[in-house]
């Protein structure tokens, strides 16, 4: 199309480019490298709760030992599978963005969202079972055997680091319910699908921190049964 005087009007630019943005490649190379600067301080925070179970677990073994003896591990190990699943999922829903594919992409998201909340589900379910056997730390907190203080250092750190990764997970779905719904919407192509993209970045850390809680919560008392 020209102009009344004739001239060539400019190209119309992509209509989810940013006007910050010169192109979409751009657009998405800085949205991933927000999301990489992001996850770094999530490592860093997860990062100091690591640490301060080292500490204490070097202090105190055996009650750490006997607190994780406590621990349902079906439980742990149903919750460790399905977050396995739902990393798939994410990267099928990423995978399925790329090439277009709006049906499948909508399928992957409803299935890593619903594996997010059978997860969470298992673990109110855990969450209930401690509360009720006396095990949550504070006045109520009730454990036969001369290491109690110590197992509720453990159980301290306990629901701190998977509480605080259970909020992730909660963050995690309300944002693959929020491209849900952008995506039932028609929003994402195959040349426009960085929010899919990053979006599984930040599931998969979150899948990744627990692939690191589960065996150092569940597992480091098993022999003492």
């Amino acid at each position: 199309m020209a102009d009344a005087h004739g001239a060539a009007a400019p190209h119309a630019l992509p209509a989810d480019l940013q006007h910050q943005f010169e192109s979409l490649d751009q657009q998405q190379d800085a949205a991933s490298f927000g999301m990489w600067v992001f996850i770094v301080t999530e490592i860093l925070f997860f990062g100091g709760l690591f640490l301060a179970y080292t500490i204490y677990r070097w202090q105190f073994g055996a009650g750490f030992a006997r607190g994780s003896v406590e621990m349902d591990i079906v439980a742990g190990t149903a919750n460790t599978a399905i977050l396995i699943g739902s990393s798939l999922t994410m990267a099928m829903a990423v995978h399925s963005a790329a090439k277009g594919k709006r049906r499948a992409l909508l399928l992957f998201l409803a299935l890593t969202i619903a594996l997010g909340g059978a997860f969470l589900g298992v673990k109110a379910i855990e969450y209930t079972d401690h509360i009720r056997h006396h095990l949550l730390p504070g006045p109520g907190f009730r454990h036969a055997g001369p290491d109690a203080r110590a197992v509720e250092m453990y159980f301290t750190l306990y629901f701190t680091m998977t509480g605080l990764h259970a909020l992730h997970m909660i963050v995690g779905i309300g944002i693959l319910s929020t491209l849900f719904v952008m995506a039932w919407r028609g929003r994402f192509t195959a040349e426009y699908h960085n929010p899919v993209e990053i979006s599984g970045l930040y599931w998969h850390f979150v899948d990744i921190v627990w692939i690191f809680l589960f065996p150092l919560l569940y597992l480091i008392g098993r022999h003492a049964r």
